[in-house]
């Protein structure tokens, strides 16, 4: 019951009691075969175990390693886009169906915790703050809208004045507050996922990194020390996709993300920051994200790079965007910094597709991987179960592959990125 192997961050500090699962050797036989242990395929594993069916699940690290042990937490509704903006791109039929899973995304974390009894310290409220007044009559119509023509009750505007008492700066100037969004410690989640699913019938093997596979009626997966032989395969290596399916491998850009956690701040000091609990996600394209831990740290997600490297020191990476929002936190200690790779779009939603008519693939969140990747493995084990239309209406979305493929994604990317920090910036 060993967290070795995992990067140093605060999560894995604070982490449950883990479950070992052995590495793969020889030769194992499948209905399912899940490819990556982080929200996707976990989700995945466990709706198919329960469904009856004979799963394997490799990782090539330890369940929770990548981005979803790693993340900021938040479980929210909504795309990566407003809910007009979706409309003009998929027709109103489509966004409303989209719209809807979201909802359903949130809802099905918060029913997995219950049901599983998963410790990871489920928290309501997301807040949405605007770093330029600009965006304010965004935020004012994107809520008009989804309460007047969803009929959705959960989300109201914040105006300036209250978004200074509810965040203790005087940074940002409205807000949206998704009172049915939540927040949690994401690999404590991951951690449960992998119990859950373990217990339901999964053969879960970490440490069993796959080097390639044959497509076929009866695929074969094959890793360092062993080889399944499966009916389907799941695709769920998002950002650590590397070049495993050259097919997909173009339809995202693997980025890093960096997150600190400060020392214990008390629960005073630790309110007069956030006042109400709830996670906070920012307006900026270079996005800040933040939230309070349960012993009232200072959890805070700020600046990214797009190399294969991480910075030298993430801590004072990830500290100058803390302290831009907070210049009051000048005096305290960072106790952990850490960062994560993730998989973005080009339009920034997710991709879901079929490969073979028995190879499935979810990836590409965008930084919503908490909820949709949760819903997404879901999807996928419906799909093989016989009930693909919801999985259908996300792979009816366009995916744009990136211009020039994987060979020149990145500094394509890189050109633009630079482009909207600067605007950011002024």
């Amino acid at each position: 019951m060993s967290l070795d192997g995992y990067e140093s961050s605060y999560y894995v500090d604070s982490a449950n009691e883990k479950d070992d699962y052995p590495i793969l050797q020889g030769e194992q036989a499948a209905d399912v075969c899940v490819i990556g242990g982080g929200f996707t395929g976990l989700s995945a594993a466990l709706h198919l175990s329960q469904k009856g069916y004979q799963v394997v699940l490799l990782d090539a690290e330890r369940v929770g390693w990548g981005a979803s042990g790693r993340n900021g937490g938040q479980v929210g509704a909504g795309h990566c886009m407003d809910q007009a903006e979706l409309e003009a791109k998929v027709g109103v039929d489509h966004a409303r169906k989209l719209w809807d899973m979201s909802l359903e995304s949130v809802e099905l974390v918060k029913k997995l915790v219950s049901e599983y009894q998963i410790h990871c310290d489920l928290k309501p409220g997301i807040l949405h703050a605007a770093a330029k007044s600009s965006v304010n009559a965004g935020y004012q119509k994107n809520v008009d809208k989804l309460r007047k023509e969803y009929g959705y009750e959960g989300v109201r505007y914040v105006p300036e004045t209250e978004m200074e008492e509810m965040l203790g700066t005087k940074r940002y100037f409205a807000g949206e507050l998704w009172q049915e969004g939540a927040h949690l410690h994401p690999l404590n989640y991951a951690l449960g996922l992998a119990k859950a699913a373990a217990n339901a019938g999964t053969r879960i093997y970490e440490k069993s990194r796959v080097s390639g596979y044959k497509a076929g009626n009866t695929a074969e997966i094959t890793t360092t020390q062993g080889l399944v032989k499966a009916k389907y395969i799941l695709l769920a290596c998002n950002g650590y996709l590397g070049k495993l399916e050259p097919k997909i491998a173009g339809k995202i850009m693997p980025i890093n993300n960096f997150i600190l956690a400060t020392e214990p701040l008390g629960e005073d000091r630790a309110r007069e920051l956030i006042r109400d609990d709830v996670a906070v996600a920012d307006s900026k394209f270079v996005i800040n994200y933040f939230r309070l831990s349960a012993d009232h740290r200072m959890l805070w997600g700020g600046g990214e790079n797009y190399t294969s490297r991480f910075p030298s020191d993430i801590k004072s990476f990830v500290r100058k965007y803390m302290l831009d929002i907070y210049p009051q936190l000048a005096d305290v200690k960072i106790d952990y910094g850490w960062g994560g790779t993730l998989a973005i779009t080009l339009n920034r939603m997710p991709h879901f597709d079929r490969i073979e008519n028995n190879i499935f693939v979810a990836q590409g969140y965008s930084g919503h991987g908490v909820a949709l990747a949760t819903l997404g493995g879901k999807l996928m084990a419906d799909a093989i179960a016989g009930t693909a239309e919801k999985f259908d209406q996300f792979a009816q979305v366009p995916t744009p592959t990136f211009p020039g493929g994987t060979l020149l994604r990145w500094p394509g990317l890189v050109a633009g990125m630079l482009y909207y920090a600067l605007r950011d910036r002024f």
